[in-house]
Order: C-alpha cells, then structure tokens, then sequence
C-alpha cells in the first residue's frame, strides 16, 4: 500500500498547510488511537507519551493530538520540550503502549510534524502506519463518555531521562578536567544536554539554550555550526558538541575549532567498542565518506552502505544484528546503547572513547582523511531518469574508469524535488570537482 502521509521520517510539513494542521493532527491522534486500542491486550487502555521539541507551533499540535487519542479512548502523558530520542526511551522504560514527537528535527521553526514510535522505542512498522493511514479514512467519531481517555503531565520525564544519558557512559569513567561548549540548537535538549555532561564531571559552558518558540535551528546547533566554533575557540574549550533541534544529531568540534561530521564520528565510536569488545560489522550509508569504509576495510571489519536515512541504516542493522550505523549528518546509532538515534548518547560514546584512549579527536580520526566530495543538484523535468542519458551513463563510467579504486560516483534523484543528485568522491578536490561538472554538464544539454 502507498502511504499518502507518512514519510521515511513520520508525517512533515509547513505549520498550516496540509497535513500539519490542527484538524488534521486531530484525526491522527483519533486514527492512531483506533489502531493501538485495537492492539491493547487483555482490555486495558492504551497510554502514549507525547514529547515535543521548542516550536511555537508544539503547543497547538500537543493540543490537537491530544484530543484526537482521547475521542478513541487512550490515555495521554505529556513529556512536555524533551529530545525525539528520549521519547523513545521513556516508552520503552515505562512500558507504554506508544511514544509520540511533535517535532520538525532539523528544520526551520515553521515547520513541523509528527513521528511515533512502538512500545519498544522503534519506529513503527511499515503495517502499523498503514493501518493508521487506512483509519484516517474513516470518519472521525467519539466513544463514550465512561471510557474517554485522561492526560496527565509526566513531571520527572527530564530528570528519568538525564539518568538514562549518563548510565551509557562507563561508570569507571568521567569527564572532570573537560570544558565542553555545549550548543543545543535552542532545541528539545536545552534543559537536559547541559546537565548531562556537567553530571559527569564536566565544566560545561551552554549556547543555544534559550528558546522563545521562534529560533530553533536558527544559527545554533548541528545544522549551524559556526557558533559552536567560535565559542570553543572563546572559551579555550577542549570539545564542543552540537545538537540539532530535537537532539537525534550530533556534530563536534575540537580545541582548534576543527569541525567533525557524523562519519568521523562513528569511526571513533567503533575504535573504542573494538578496543574493549567484538564488532561485526558497520552500516553507513550511499553518502558515508569513502574513507571510512577503507579505513574499515583495513581493519578487515564489514562494512555496508544503506540507502540515506537513518531509517534504512537502523533497518540494515536489525537484518545483520550489528550494533553500529550512522550517517555523516550525525544521525548515528549505537543499539546496545539506545534503540534510535541520540545525540547526547552518541556523545558520551565518542568522549569514553576519548577519555579510554587519552587521545585528541584530531588523533582519534586520523586514520580517515576525508576525501573530498564535490555535490552538484542538477534541476530537471520531473520524472527524468538519469539512467535514459545515454551520454551522461557512459560519461559516468569513464569517470569511474579514471578514479578506479581511489573515488566513486553517486547519482541519485532527490525524493523531495525533481533535482538529479551527482556526487563524485576523490582523493582530489580538483579531480573530483571537474569529474562531477563532466557528468552532471551532460543533465543540463
């Protein structure tokens, strides 16, 4: 079944417009509700947990949604501002029958949506969000009164879940002697990221910490880095983390202000787990920097690149029952850790590995020299298939011919717009730039 709503990522859209509007997310809630009632066993009444990130719109769509799952008669527990992956967390832990987000990620403040995820802390299966996109056809009714479902608010879901946060960190370990600039996107984790690492011992300077519903991701946080650099460079920091607005990404910067993405990252993390334990294997994904599967390669650890999302990376992970997945935007996972993605918790994993090592980030990462990338978007007709230009196909492959083992090409048409995507990776930033214009020149004749 086609799904009109749901995306790789839950239901996203600009406040206002269709579906991110209040009757709309009412319906939701009630279609939702319908398919968990219909799931509760033993007859007891299903209860979700709502949790959202800082946007004005939140208290709207708290509202809407809030309404929705009571009409169909499921109990609510509001979490209020709180990071997407602590949602996840608080589910499972409290043995709920579904956690909810109210939260746009990495987006503007006009933005926003709804993401829900199972009694595990999973994403909801592919049948489940059918099942509530086939209820959202029906008609929205109301049980009766006897059986309306309540909401209550889940006071200590902060402190439960700054707990959870630090007991993934060694307890043979700490962080004293570390000042960390701490940049939370004016985010979900603004009253939760800060205490985490100064509760481990850290001298922690905050930024990005005061939302007024309006600036979310407004030149803070993972997606906007430059004022994470400055203030570890101010501040004589020894690391800066950055956090995107509902804390699902990470990013982090070093005493020199140098900048370290999702796939650098992940290769500190899997260094650490592989000094103290075993590790199968290691998913990334069709944008995963070559390096890193090289560097692997040579440790002689597989490595498999997913589609891009960290919904295909997790789906990868649970097929080959591995541990360790991420994307270079800082989507990364560590499932003996966390059932989803977690900035704070992805962290703390790179800072143990760190504080076991005693090396710098720049001497963690030093076996993967990223190649340089050049990205060109391409506008064209929608429905174009690259794969039809015949003289853009044999153009590719005498650059794959030329790079041989030392670069790769990706192309890929992008799911949001009829743009064609040509990505060249080489040990070359010139090469790989002429070599992405050689191909990508052949889309616009």
């Amino acid at each position: 079944m086609a799904r009109q709503y749901f995306g790789t990522d839950g239901i996203r859209g600009t406040v206002g417009t269709s579906p991110i509007t209040p009757d709309f997310v009412m319906r939701l809630g009630y279609a939702a509700g319908k398919v968990l009632a219909g799931d509760a066993s033993g007859g007891t009444k299903p209860v979700v947990l709502i949790g959202k990130d800082t946007r004005i719109s939140g208290y709207m769509l708290e509202a809407a949604l809030e309404a929705g799952f009571a009409a169909a008669g499921v109990d609510v527990m509001l979490a209020g501002p709180i990071p997407t992956p602590a949602v996840a967390y608080l589910t499972r832990a409290l043995r709920l029958s579904a956690g909810v987000v109210i939260s746009a990620s990495h987006n503007p403040y006009q933005d926003n949506g709804i993401k829900f995820f199972s009694s595990h802390g999973n994403k909801l299966p592919d049948a489940v969000e059918e099942a509530i996109e086939a209820a959202l056809e029906q008609p929205m009714l109301c049980v009766s009164s006897d059986k309306l479902g309540k909401a209550k608010r889940l006071d200590d879901a902060r402190g439960r879940y700054i707990e959870f946060c630090k007991s993934t960190f060694p307890n043979e370990l700490d962080l004293r002697g570390m000042r960390i600039v701490v940049d939370c996107a004016h985010g979900a984790a603004y009253h939760i990221a800060p205490d985490v690492f100064h509760e481990l011992g850290a001298e922690v300077i905050a930024i990005g910490n005061q939302p007024n519903g309006f600036n979310i991701n407004d030149g803070f946080g993972a997606t906007a880095p430059k004022a994470l650099i400055a203030a570890v460079v101010e501040h004589g920091a020894d690391l800066g983390i950055a956090l995107d607005g509902d804390a699902d990404r990470l990013l982090m910067v070093d005493a020199a202000g140098r900048l370290y993405n999702g796939d650098e990252l992940l290769y500190v993390m899997v260094m650490d787990r592989l000094a103290v334990s075993k590790v199968d294997g290691v998913v990334g994904t069709l944008m995963t920097n070559m390096a890193v599967e090289v560097a692997f390669k040579e440790l002689q650890l597989p490595f498999v690149r997913a589609k891009v999302g960290d919904r295909y990376v997790l789906e990868q992970l649970s097929e080959r029952g591995w541990l360790f997945g991420g994307e270079g935007s800082g989507h990364l996972l560590c499932l003996d850790k966390h059932t989803t993605g977690d900035g704070i918790v992805s962290a703390l994993q790179v800072l143990s590995g760190l504080k076991r090592s005693g090396q710098s980030l720049a001497d963690a990462t030093r076996a993967v020299t990223l190649y340089p990338q050049t990205l060109i978007n391409v506008k064209v007709a929608p429905g174009t298939r690259w794969q039809d230009n015949l003289a853009m196909v044999a153009e590719m492959q005498a650059v794959e011919s030329q790079l041989g083992a030392t670069g790769r090409v990706l192309i890929r048409p992008s799911g949001t717009e009829p743009l064609i995507r040509v990505m060249v990776e080489a040990h070359d930033a010139v090469l790989a730039e002429q070599s992405a214009r050689r191909i990508a020149d052949h889309l616009t004749h």
